[in-house]
C-alpha cells in the first residue's frame, strides 16, 4: 500500500521520544515523515529537517503555519497523521487545532493538562471520525497482549488482586544536584508538566496497563505520594491503593527516585486458579504461575501464542524484540484504522484511555491533597 504521509510537532534533535516515533514508525513501514515542526527555534527545526532528508518547504515554524500550508495541497500530498510528541502543556491546544483541521493524530501522554480538556478532545474526535492514538507504549508488546486474551478467557479463574509498579531512578541525581538543574527540568515544572510528575509521567503507564491486561476499571484510588525534597513542587514517588470492587484491590507503586532503577514496569495479576506476571525489562517473557503445576513461560514467535500476540512480533523467536517495535505495533493498528483496515480492539490505545488516565491522575492527586482519602475516579 502506498504509504500514509506523516508529520511531526516536537521531537527534533536530541528528543528521545521523537526518535522514538519516527523509528516505530519506519518499522512499521507505513508512514512516511515529510513534514513538521521539530522545535520552537526554527532555524534548529531547519536544521533537524536537513538530517532527516525533508524538504525545507515542509518544514514550518509553526503548526497554524503548518495547517494552513498542508490544507493548500492537493490531497494525495498532504500529511494526514501527525504525531505530537511536545512537553506535556502543548499537547491539547496543537491536537484540537489538528483535528479541528481534519488530521489523524497519535500523541504522547499525558494526553492533556486537565480532565474538561481530554474530555473535549474525546468528543472532537468522535464528532470529526478521526483515528487518534495515544503513545501507550507497553500495549504494543506481543506479551503484554498475550496476557490480555489470557485474562479474557479465564486462564486465571477469578481475579484476586493486581499489582503493578513503575520504579526509575533518573530524577534522583538531578533533585541532589544544585538548584538551578531542578528548575531547569520541564518535569519538575507545573506550567509544563501539568500537576504530577511521577504519577502522570510513569504512574498512567501502570494504570493503563492494568486495564488494558485486565479489561477491568478501576473505581477508587488512595494516594500518598511524595515530593521528597520541600523545593520540589511536584511528586516523585508515589503509593496508589486501587478498588475495582469490594472483593478486588490492588495497588500501584510508581517511583522516579529508586537509585539504581532503570524502567522497571511489571504487572502482576493473581487469579483464584493462577496467576501471570510481566516485566517491560524482559518483554519477552510471559510467567503464568500455578500452586499445582510448574511455572510456564510464553515467549514470542510460538504457534502456541494467541492470535493477536502472534501478529505482533516482527522477528523469529530467540530475537529480542524492545520498546521501538511496540511502539511500532501501535502505529501499525493506526494505519489499519486510518485505512479502514479491521483491527483487532486493543492494538491502539484511543483518546478514550487518554481521558481515563487524566481522570486517574487528578484522582490520585486529589486524593494525596484531602488527607490520603478513597476518591472515585
Amino acid at each position: 500500500m502506498k504509504k500514509i504521509k506523516m508529520g511531526m510537532i516536537g521531537g527534533g534533535s536530541g528528543a528521545f521520544i521523537g526518535d522514538a516515533h519516527r523509528r516505530a514508525s519506519r518499522i512499521c513501514n507505513d508512514f512516511e515523515l515529510v513534514g513538521g515542526v521539530f522545535s520552537a527555534d526554527f532555524e534548529k527545526s531547519k536544521q533537524f529537517a536537513k538530517t532527516e532528508g525533508i524538504s525545507n518547504n515542509r518544514c514550518y515554524p509553526s503548526v497554524d503555519a503548518m495547517i494552513h500550508a498542508e490544507l493548500a495541497l492537493p490531497l494525495e500530498e498532504r500529511i494526514e497523521l501527525v504525531a505530537i510528541v511536545t512537553p506535556n502543556a502543548l499537547h491539547f491546544s496543537f491536537a484540537k487545532k489538528l483535528l479541528l483541521a481534519g488530521f489523524h493524530l497519535v500523541c504522547e501522554k499525558p494526553m492533556t493538562m486537565t480532565v474538561d480538556e481530554a474530555m473535549e478532545l474525546e468528543k472532537l474526535v468522535n464528532q470529526k471520525k478521526l483515528t487518534f492514538a495515544l503513545a501507550h507504549t507497553y500495549t504494543g508488546y506481543p506479551m503484554v497482549r498475550q496476557m490480555k486474551d489470557l485474562i479474557a478467557q479465564g486462564v486465571l479463574g477469578t481475579i484476586q488482586r493486581i499489582d503493578a509498579q513503575y520504579y526509575q531512578g533518573w530524577i534522583n541525581s538531578i533533585i541532589h544536584g544544585t538548584e538551578s538543574r531542578i528548575t531547569g527540568v520541564w518535569r519538575l515544572e507545573p506550567e509544563h508538566a501539568g500537576i504530577s510528575s511521577c504519577i502522570g509521567d510513569i504512574g498512567v503507564h501502570a494504570f493503563n496497563l492494568i486495564e488494558y491486561t485486565t479489561g477491568l476499571t478501576i473505581k477508587q484510588v488512595l494516594s500518598d505520594l511524595n515530593s521528597v525534597q520541600k523545593e520540589v513542587k511536584l511528586d516523585l514517588d508515589a503509593t496508589v491503593l486501587l478498588r475495582f470492587s469490594d472483593n478486588l484491590k490492588g495497588v500501584i507503586r510508581a517511583s522516579q527516585v529508586c537509585a539504581g532503577e532503570e524502567n522497571s514496569l511489571t504487572i502482576a495479576v493473581y487469579g483464584s486458579k493462577s496467576s501471570l506476571k510481566w516485566e517491560q525489562e524482559n518483554p519477552n517473557y510471559l510467567y503464568l504461575l500455578s500452586d499445582s503445576e510448574p511455572t510456564k513461560i510464553y515467549k514470542p514467535a510460538h504457534g502456541y501464542n494467541e492470535a493477536f500476540a502472534e501478529a505482533s512480533h516482527t522477528m523469529p523467536s530467540g530475537h529480542p524484540e524492545g520498546i521501538y517495535e511496540a511502539l511500532a505495533n501501535i502505529y501499525k493498528g493506526t494505519a489499519k484504522s486510518i485505512r479502514g483496515v479491521n483491527f483487532v480492539p486493543g492494538e491502539f490505545p484511543t483518546v478514550h484511555e487518554g481521558l481515563r488516565g487524566m481522570k486517574f491522575i487528578h484522582s490520585v492527586i486529589e486524593s494525596n491533597k484531602l488527607g490520603n482519602v478513597w476518591i472515585s475516579i
